[in-house]
């Protein structure tokens, strides 16, 4: 009894937060069975870079405190990057190319990662509640369009079903009209038929200091189902998460130069450079290796034996992890 009475109080909470979160909106959408169905993954090689004709992506940095969960509009992003922040907690960076929500959030702050992470994309608009002080000159100089609420101020809104500073919520048509498409994902991911080899895993747990991350193989979903800290990860919606390939990049992390108002140092995670990760598809895991010369690169995956390695269609994940 006392089980199903915390299934229905989480029903309901969920609910009430959906109901908070779609009544605050002014602003339309615009626009799952199978990872084939949903418009990601269309290209099987990277997209020329610099071409005029391509808009840029729209990346949103959303909280994953808990109490910032659950989080709306993350289950339509194609790419959502999971990083450590400061205390060992986690912060996710969605990135949207060929579905833009009515509403993502719980939106917050810019970290100094997120700009070198940021350089793979052509002039990425970048959503975030702002940065440190002494950040703020760096994201201003970077090669993408900033927009902070400062800025861009009838865009934000704040909903009603979280304390702040966990409330603060982006209507994506009030920056771009429409998603700029699949030409836009200059990450150098390739999507197609899974490689050769691998092994059978079924699940897959990442940790961080003070946050985990679960990914559960549904083999009628076709993909993973999303858990955060050992709690199933849903939108405020009641949609479950559930990426189509994941991949656990194993990188380094090590202190920056900045500091959270109660002084702990802000972790910096390099995406630039080579290392081994682990890809998730179909049930399956593979080893591989990654690599990614510069910054203005996007990241190639390969095989032990040097042969690319394709993603499943769908939404993927991407867990940067400190490397051992």
């Amino acid at each position: 009894m006392r089980r199903k009475k915390r299934l229905r109080r989480t029903s309901t909470t969920v609910a009430l937060l959906a109901a908070s979160v779609t009544a605050a909106l002014a602003a339309g959408c615009t626009g799952q069975h199978g990872p084939a169905d949903d418009g990601r993954g269309e290209l099987r090689t990277p997209t020329p870079r610099h071409t005029a004709a391509v808009r840029p992506v729209l990346a949103v940095k959303i909280d994953n405190a808990p109490a910032a969960r659950p989080q709306t509009g993350l289950d339509a992003a194609d790419v959502v990057y999971a990083e450590q922040v400061e205390g060992g907690l986690s912060r996710l960076m969605a990135v949207y190319a060929t579905t833009l929500p009515q509403a993502v959030g719980p939106v917050r702050s810019a970290r100094e990662s997120d700009l070198e992470l940021l350089r793979q994309f052509d002039n990425p608009t970048l959503a975030f509640s702002g940065a440190q002080h002494k950040l703020l000159p760096l994201i201003d100089q970077a090669p993408l369009n900033p927009e902070p609420p400062s800025k861009a101020t009838g865009a934000y809104f704040r909903g009603s079903g979280k304390p702040a500073p966990h409330n603060l919520y982006l209507r994506p048509a009030r920056l771009m009209h429409s998603a700029p498409g699949p030409a836009a994902l200059t990450t150098g991911f390739r999507y197609g038929a899974a490689p050769a080899g691998g092994r059978r895993e079924t699940a897959r747990t990442v940790h961080y200091p003070a946050a985990g991350f679960t990914f559960t193989w549904s083999p009628r979903l076709h993909r993973y189902l999303v858990a955060m800290d050992g709690t199933p990860t849903v939108t405020t919606d009641g949609k479950r998460v559930a990426p189509a390939t994941v991949v656990v990049q194993y990188v380094k992390v090590h202190k920056s130069a900045f500091h959270d108002v109660l002084g702990n140092n802000t972790p910096y995670t390099e995406t630039v450079g080579s290392g081994t990760a682990s890809v998730l598809r179909d049930g399956r895991v593979y080893d591989v290796d990654w690599q990614r010369g510069k910054a203005t690169d996007g990241t190639d995956f390969t095989t032990k034996d040097g042969k690319p390695v394709n993603f499943a269609k769908g939404q993927v994940w991407v867990v940067l992890a400190q490397a051992s």
